[in-house]
């Protein structure tokens, strides 16, 4: 029996290569070196070196997809711990969202027909910048290609995920709202997983960002497609 065959081999290898990044991560405390990052790298390495199909890996694989909801819906937890911040700033934050928003399928459409790509690319990049149950969502309703969609949102919050820190130091923020916020609009879950390392508030508010984000998103996106 080939063991790449079996559903374990997929499930033990993205767990296995998540905690060697998140190994290296720690120890050279480098935004670069996000685990994430680390274990797509090895994750692609071992499966092109060995000659491994994507459907093996993907029968284990498959099985961390299912807690991508749920662990969405977990970030109100930091939420509701930081509910007094959010009253505070519940203006700056509904602005701070939709401005977020409309920049990135702005952004989108722009670049779309600038290269003059088809309806249907355009359709599956609009909801990039918006956790994956809710992007897909977006992409399929509008004709768009879910595979597609999926690709753009990850490489969307890695890249969200690395830069944050940097960006933060660059532009010397020093107020969780406005950097919570900014983190969340542009790069979902996976930021707000960075987010949530420099404090609780920063997860807080990047949190809210994915749910006011989606909810503008799925407007803006009903209204050009």
């Amino acid at each position: 029996m080939n063991i790449t065959n079996t559903p374990l081999f997929g499930l033990i290898l993205c767990l296995t290569t998540y905690e060697m990044g998140f190994y290296i991560s720690k120890k050279t405390n480098f935004p670069i070196f996000n685990p994430i990052v680390i274990a797509n790298i090895l994750c692609l390495g071992i499966l092109y070196i060995f000659k491994i199909p994507y459907v093996d890996f993907n029968n284990g694989a498959s099985v961390i997809s299912l807690f991508l909801t749920p662990a969405t819906a977990a970030l109100a937890i930091s939420i509701y711990k930081s509910i007094d911040i959010l009253k505070k700033n519940l203006i700056p934050v509904l602005v701070g969202c939709t401005v977020g928003s409309v920049a990135s399928i702005g952004s989108v459409v722009f670049m779309c027909k600038l290269f003059k790509l088809d309806e249907a690319i355009t359709a599956s990049l609009i909801p990039k910048s918006v956790t994956a149950p809710i992007a897909m969502g977006i992409s399929e309703s509008a004709g768009g290609i879910a595979s597609v969609t999926v690709a753009a949102v990850v490489v969307t919050g890695i890249i969200g995920a690395v830069s944050a820190p940097f960006l933060l130091k660059l532009f010397r923020s020093k107020s969780p709202v406005e950097a919570g916020i900014a983190i969340g609009a542009c790069s979902h879950a996976l930021g707000t997983s960075k987010a949530i390392e420099i404090s609780e508030a920063h997860g807080a508010m990047s949190s809210i960002a994915i749910g006011v984000c989606g909810f503008v998103t799925v407007i803006f996106s009903a209204l050009l497609m």
